[in-house]
């Protein structure tokens, strides 16, 4: 028989000092005592692994240290982006009460921003003098991000002036410049300040851009700047979608107007006016059917409700604004020539920037169109529907 030995370590030999020895309690009298069972044998494969190992184990308090994850405080998180020192000294330039933009703008436009960062450094790497070869390179950089063929070759020209006079030595007199050229493209002249009350405003669009939520983003700025707003669901053609504006009035305190699915969207506007006067709110927003802008038929019908708007309220619709989705490209410059037909754009909303790296698109309607850029709708929060700030939107995407 083989026997299996282990010398006792210091700590087995203390705790066993310290644990009384447990004895089988006595029988009563009268009762035979059970016999005890005998211990199974040890394996020897876990004496073994016992013998091995002589060391005492650390104690638990030493685990829990060692797999305690980092204080969250000192935990940076990943889409949290840390401003360069030149970055930080740019933006403390800006008045304070445009910071906020500007950081918000940077934060949700870094896909577009990488786009072009990426392409001026791979430009510059493969092209050591700025010629031909590198404007090229440059012309196919902006139409990738979406400026469409004619923005690109304005700026383009822009830029072959400035490299006759060889400004464009390196990638940040490179940004320099297309900064300048962008900036004069976008700004347009302010938007007329609106007296009438209530002040209506037509919301018009393809389907799926996003025209309910935006009316509703809308609705909530008013409440926050004390206005009274007013909804009207004048989409009586897709299912649940006077549902969907109601949930969003309450959720904004808003009222809604509207009629049974499938009725006449000129009567439910003409309704919804009547309310307004009545009530004597400040806003009016009209939510109307997404309609594709190649369908004459449909085209015909807004053009019937911008009628009607005029008819009860003379000098309404005071704005015409059409929501955009960036991710659809350059799609979003034909949508607005044609509405712009049909009814008469007053400005824009481009919705879902945060989704995608072709921001550009914001410069190639501004500049194809001539309609002004109102509001950008930068992630789903209510608070995400920003005034369209030309300086905020070019520091976003250039860096």
């Amino acid at each position: 028989m083989v026997r299996w030995f282990r010398r006792k370590t210091k700590a087995e030999v203390a705790r066993e000092a310290e644990v009384p020895e447990l004895r089988e309690p006595e029988a009563e009298p009268g009762e035979a005592a059970e016999p005890a069972e005998a211990a199974a044998p040890p394996e020897p494969a876990d004496i073994q692994a016992e013998a091995s190992s002589g060391a005492e184990e650390p104690p638990l308090e030493a685990h829990i240290e060692a797999e305690a994850p980092a204080p969250a405080a000192l935990q940076t998180p990943e889409d949290e982006e840390v401003l360069s020192p030149e970055e930080e000294a740019r933006l403390a330039e800006v008045p304070e009460a445009r910071r906020g933009l500007f950081r918000r703008f940077r934060e949700r436009l870094g896909r577009t921003r990488k786009t072009f960062l990426d392409g001026f450094d791979l430009l510059f790497a493969k092209h050591p003098f700025v010629d031909e070869a590198f404007l090229e390179d440059l012309e196919e950089l902006l139409i990738t991000a979406d400026l469409g063929v004619e923005t690109a070759l304005s700026l383009m020209s822009a830029m072959q002036e400035r490299v006759r006079r060889r400004e464009l030595s390196n990638v940040e007199r490179l940004k320099a410049a297309l900064k300048t050229e962008m900036l004069e493209m976008l700004t347009s002249a302010p938007a007329p300040r609106i007296t009438a009350r209530p002040k209506v405003v037509l919301m018009v669009g393809v389907n799926g851009v996003g025209k309910t939520t935006t009316i509703a983003k809308l609705a909530h700025r008013d409440r926050a700047a004390g206005r009274q707003p007013l909804l009207i669901a004048a989409d009586t053609f897709r299912a649940a979608a006077a549902e969907q504006l109601e949930i969003w009035g309450q959720r904004v305190g808003a009222p809604v107007i509207r009629q049974h699915h499938g009725a006449d969207p000129a009567a439910v506007v003409f309704d919804g006016l009547s309310a307004a006067l009545s009530r004597g709110v400040d806003t009016v927003y009209i939510d109307t059917a997404g309609r594709l802008h190649t369908k004459v038929n449909l085209m015909e019908e807004l053009k019937k409700i911008h009628r009607t708007t005029a008819k009860k309220l003379p000098g309404a619709p005071h704005e015409v604004l059409l929501v955009l989705d960036a991710t659809t490209g350059q799609n979003a410059v034909s949508q607005a020539r044609l509405f712009q037909e049909a009814v008469g754009l007053t400005g824009i909303v481009l919705t879902k920037l945060d989704g995608t790296a072709k921001g550009g698109v914001a410069l190639a309607v501004v500049h194809e169109t001539g309609i002004p850029l109102r509001f950008l709708g930068v992630g789903e929060g209510l608070e995400d529907l920003k005034p369209f700030d030309p300086e905020a939107f070019v520091e976003a995407i250039l860096g």
